[in-house]
């Protein structure tokens, strides 16, 4: 069963004109709860591979390519062209689009923390640098690009639920949709 397949139906007259169609009600939202959210246990994490989409990781993960939905809600993905990572030329482009010739440029000054990483996150952690003024000593620049390849390193890192937990994420899942 695909991801809209779980939604209730509703009906809806798209063009007004008296032709009413039914239709999955995509306006149900269901909001991960906070324990599970947080909980660690639940989950392994997964660095997403260049060119790799949601259906590819699903497959991989849980032999089901149509589970990808449970990967983008896991990972609180609402827009799978922007919160999840790029592959190369998208990023290329990307890049282009947001700083045309400016993509070396200073984005903006860092120097390190001295209590070192914080949050545990291995070679995605940048948790250790802070944000400073140009004019702050030790302070080095980060271009454009290292900013943005920072922000996909952060998208690459994903959590996976394990597969011990599936069918009653899916099971709360749709009962939490179909509710009134």
């Amino acid at each position: 069963m695909s991801y809209f397949d779980r939604f209730p139906s509703m009906v809806y007259d798209m063009k007004n004109d008296g032709n009413f169609k039914l239709l999955p009600d995509i306006l149900r939202r269901v909001k991960q709860r906070n324990a599970i959210k947080d909980g660690q246990f639940i989950f392994d994490t997964y660095d997403v591979r260049d060119g790799e989409k949601p259906e590819d990781v699903a497959y991989k993960w849980f032999g089901d390519a149509q589970l990808h939905w449970v990967i983008l809600m896991t990972n609180n993905v609402t827009d799978r062209y922007f919160d999840w990572p790029m592959n190369q030329p998208q990023f290329a482009e990307f890049l282009t689009d947001k700083y045309g010739t400016d993509v070396d440029s200073v984005h903006h000054y860092e120097i390190t923390r001295d209590s070192g990483r914080t949050t545990g996150q291995g070679p995605n952690d940048y948790s250790y640098l802070v944000e400073v003024n140009s004019d702050t000593a030790n302070a080095i620049s980060i271009s454009n690009r290292q900013y943005e390849e920072r922000e996909q390193d952060k998208k690459r890192s994903i959590r996976l639920l394990n597969q011990r937990f599936l069918s009653e994420f899916i099971e709360e899942f749709d009962n939490l949709i179909t509710q009134d």
